[in-house]
């Protein structure tokens, strides 16, 4: 179900992203000083529009070629090592993140725009699991909720504790060598391994460290520690004896933890507005940079640079 949420995640992320930072060439996207009944139509308008879009193309090109049914649930807890949760929890994560900036930038109550807009990614995940719960080919999952629920409970969290976002969800991704052995489910060109090759996706806590240092620091502001998951030996959801492809059972299903410097980019200064759109529509991937590595395979393994 995670690849759904990637593609809609990535087509929100192209909207929300390139349609504020045009605001900021204009001076327009800075927080109104009290509530502006104007701008609150536009941000209602334009996210009640964004959704019923989304949700309708959503159906169309997932669920409609698959029968409906009655409401039921479905245990996924123990497919793809988790990586499909961490997808989950990333995606609301960010929907909450952009959602604040939404309502802060209406003039709301700093609190009344936090638990509101901080609640959108749940608000339309929630919708896709609904979608799920009537498919036969899916069910409703108690196991993505929770972690809907987590991912939109760290943007709000660290919005009432710090009135900021010191550390952000980040993605990054590499070809893997086991789509090959299971297109269908993997995928069989790049658009299709981005989306559906658990193998070669990574999601990252990515810290700021100045933001935890004093005022006066003269850190730099722009770098980060980011610590990532990810899981490869992956051909099949719960074990690699799928289609009986070539015995891909003889690969064992392992995670992965990783440690590694990042950029937060909308962190470094500039007065070039194309730059500053690049980084708030970009911000949100992991810088390739030296990581260390640490798996049940190898022990700990060094990367030059990981994508």
């Amino acid at each position: 179900m995670c690849r759904k949420i990637l593609l809609f995640f990535f087509s929100l992320l192209v909207l929300f992203g390139l349609a504020g930072n045009a605001q900021v060439q204009k001076d327009f996207w800075k927080p109104a000083a009290s509530y502006d009944k104007t701008r609150g139509r536009i941000v209602a308008v334009g996210l009640g529009s964004t959704y019923l879009v989304s949700m309708t193309g959503l159906y169309y090109l997932w669920y409609a070629d698959y029968p409906l049914g009655n409401f039921h649930g479905f245990n996924d807890n123990d497919e793809w090592l988790q990586m499909d949760k961490a997808g989950h929890f990333g995606s609301t994560y960010y929907l909450g993140k952009w959602g604040i900036d939404l309502m802060q930038w209406t003039g709301m109550p700093h609190k009344k725009a936090t638990w509101i807009g901080g609640s959108l990614g749940f608000a339309f995940l929630t919708t896709i699991e609904v979608f799920d719960g009537f498919s036969e080919e899916w069910g409703f999952s108690s196991a993505d909720m929770i972690t809907n629920v987590a991912g939109s409970a760290m943007a709000i969290s660290q919005e009432l504790i710090w009135k900021e976002q010191r550390i952000n969800i980040k993605f990054s991704w590499h070809a893997s060598d086991y789509n090959q052995y299971n297109k269908n489910l993997l995928g069989d060109n790049f658009p299709e391994t981005l989306f559906k090759d658990y193998n070669g996706q990574t999601y990252w806590l990515s810290a700021n460290i100045k933001s935890f240092m004093k005022d006066d620091s003269k850190f730099p502001a722009w770098l980060n520690i980011a610590f990532g998951y990810g899981a490869e030996g992956m051909t099949g959801a719960r074990d690699n004896s799928n289609l009986g492809i070539l015995n891909t059972n003889k690969f064992e299903r392992y995670r992965q933890f990783y440690i590694a410097p990042d950029i937060d980019l909308t962190k470094i200064k500039t007065g070039n507005n194309t730059l500053k759109t690049i980084f708030g529509v970009f911000g949100f991937l992991k810088i390739p940079f030296p990581t260390l590595e640490l798996n049940n395979q190898k022990s700990i393994q060094f990367h030059w640079l990981y994508f």
